[in-house]
């Protein structure tokens, strides 16, 4: 296990995610070779340690963002004075299995995903299913759901946590999913699909890092809402980008979420703001399976005219001060609170 040292009392959030990548990278490198070898080549090929061929690569291609939250909410939690013998580095390292789980959690939700959406590049390289084929990557997803499990098995309430939110992380798939299908999308229940798909991990992700922090069951619950929040921030940023972000940044092709008729979002508060436009945008939409170059750079332009481009950026800055003002009900550690908070900001902000 690696070692953790804090030699600042706070760090951007350059520097925590490079430390959250240096401490969970390799168990979670030694996870994943504890797989079957036919599995563990295709999980290494997701992960970006090899390349097509099989080759070894060097790039890790996750920012490790969810680990991240993990460990500094055990921190937050009082993890500075919980470890063996007193000290940090102990505490932490009692969360990291938990931050390695959470990886793998998301992980096995990327790759279900890219084959859901028919997404076919992931972080500027192509996804696991066009490389491997739909069905190996299905099983790929579900070997690292199955030893995110393994992770933290002896720990049953740290299990019970991840159970849960992964069952809302599916429901809100599924809502996701059905939302192509289906004229009748209301903000609200975008928002819950939302809560549930992205919300539900990253909440999971800092009640983990409490419970490995000794928290109370007041604390625990207050930074679970505050990745609960954080999560749902993102998700409007996230949804921001998969219409306008740049693929030089992004990885992803331009107007990605357009392209494939997903109702994020900017589509149905758009749909929904009985704006002019929102009736040209429905049009577009009515075929109900995607929009081609022209039709979807016009959907973008349609759904900023109706304004929500800019609601959804104040959303989630709306989203981001709480989950700050949960955060600090907390009463952490001030390097702590002020860590988390960089990490926050970095979801609701982000640009790739």
């Amino acid at each position: 296990m690696v070692a953790v040292e804090l030699e600042q009392p706070v760090r951007t959030a350059a520097a925590l995610l490079e430390w959250s990548r240096a401490v969970v990278d390799p168990p979670l490198r030694a996870a994943v070779a504890s797989l079957p070898d036919s599995t563990a080549h295709l999980v290494e090929y997701h992960f970006g340690w090899r390349d097509a061929a099989g080759a070894p690569a060097r790039e890790y291609g996750g920012k490790a963002v969810r680990p991240l939250l993990t460990l500094l909410a055990a921190r937050a939690a009082g993890a500075e004075a919980s470890g063996p013998g007193g000290g940090e580095a102990a505490s932490i390292e009692a969360a990291v299995p938990a931050a390695v789980a959470v990886e793998l959690v998301h992980n096995f939700s990327l790759v279900h995903d890219d084959i859901m959406d028919g997404d076919r590049t992931r972080r500027h390289r192509a996804t696991l299913w066009t490389v491997h084929g739909a069905g190996p990557a299905i099983l790929a997803g579900d070997a690292m759901l199955a030893l995110a499990y393994q992770t933290i098995a002896p720990d049953v309430r740290a299990a019970a946590v991840l159970g849960a939110a992964v069952q809302r992380l599916i429901d809100g798939q599924l809502a996701d999913l059905a939302f192509e299908r289906r004229g009748d999308v209301t903000p609200a229940g975008c928002l819950a699909m939302a809560e549930a798909k992205t919300g539900a991990l990253l909440a999971a992700a800092t009640e983990l890092g409490a419970l490995a922090g000794g928290a109370s069951p007041a604390a625990r619950a207050r930074l679970a809402r505050f990745g609960s929040l954080a999560g749902l921030a993102f998700q409007f940023a996230d949804d921001l980008l998969g219409i306008w972000g740049d693929p030089a940044v992004t990885g992803k092709p331009v107007r990605s979420d357009l392209r494939s008729g997903k109702k994020s979002l900017p589509v149905v508060a758009a749909l929904s703001s009985g704006e002019p436009a929102a009736t040209r945008l429905a049009e577009l939409y009515a075929g109900g399976s995607g929009l081609a170059g022209a039709d979807a750079a016009r959907a973008a332009d349609l759904i900023e005219e109706c304004g929500a481009r800019a609601w959804c950026q104040a959303r989630a800055d709306a989203l981001l001060d709480e989950a700050l003002r949960e955060l600090a009900s907390v009463e952490a550690p001030a390097s702590a609170e002020q860590e988390l908070g960089a990490v926050a900001r970095l979801l609701a902000r982000r640009s790739h």
